[in-house]
């Protein structure tokens, strides 16, 4: 029988919550830097675009390394809330919402970045964006290979020995952890090849935007990350309270 691989859960959920709150010491540097409207300090903003960006590539750094260890708490995200996980795409955020995000923003929000950006710049962001969406999906046929994986003929076949009884339990855990170390690299695949399309879309978009601009998207993309892990938390607490409550009550 496959093990479970201890702590990788235990460890990147505290290793998450340093992370977040990390983040949100970033954005209230960010947005201070976006609510002074003048005298941008262009070696500044660049200083602070290149934390964020590899306060974002740390992030990976440890999952990337976590996850070849054992991938399979990654699915499960016990360090999320439901309501991130509802809006999880394979492990983390789609990167098209970043699109939607950028569409969404207007010129009275704290992040107005459409509201300055030139044709030129939004025909290319166009362009990425149906780049990341054709790579988006190629990410979701290479899962959906993994699902078929799992009932593949191997494992009908064990399926089929177990049932017999004519072969040792001891050596269908063998067979079965062989068979399932497969579909482990494979599921890491998608992982990994999900989280380059989210560090391509972020580095193509950092590449659009003027620097001003960098630092408005990223706090509208981090105020998005944190409010959505601190409104799940709440709604998460509430849940849990009012199960205490019904149970004293039974």
């Amino acid at each position: 029988m496959m093990m479970p691989k201890s702590g990788v859960g235990e460890r990147f959920t505290e290793f998450m919550e340093g992370w977040a709150h990390e983040l949100e010491v970033y954005l209230e540097q960010l947005l201070r830097a976006v609510s002074i409207n003048d005298h941008h300090d262009v070696e500044a903003e660049a200083a602070l675009v290149s934390k964020l960006t590899q306060h974002h590539k740390g992030y990976y750094t440890v999952k990337w390394a976590l996850a070849h260890e054992d991938v399979l708490p990654f699915f499960s995200q016990a360090w999320a809330t439901p309501l991130e996980k509802a809006y999880s795409w394979l492990t983390g955020w789609k990167p098209s919402t970043m699109f939607k995000l950028l569409l969404s923003t207007t010129a009275t929000s704290s992040a107005a970045v459409l509201v300055h950006l030139t044709q030129q710049q939004l025909q290319t962001m166009e362009d990425l964006r149906q780049k990341v969406r054709l790579e988006e999906d190629k990410v979701e046929r290479d899962m959906e290979r993994q699902h078929v994986a799992l009932a593949d003929r191997r494992m009908v076949e064990l399926a089929r020995l177990a049932s017999r009884g004519t072969v040792s339990p001891q050596r269908i855990n063998g067979l079965v952890e062989v068979a399932l170390k497969g579909v482990a690299d494979g599921l890491e695949k998608v992982v990994r090849a999900a989280d380059c399309v989210r560090l391509r879309t972020l580095k193509g978009i950092l590449e659009i935007l003027t620097p001003p601009q960098c630092l408005a998207f990223f706090a509208a993309s981090s105020t998005l990350l944190i409010r959505l892990r601190q409104l799940g938390g709440m709604r998460q607490r509430a849940a849990s309270a009012a199960a205490a409550a019904a149970a004293a009550v039974i």
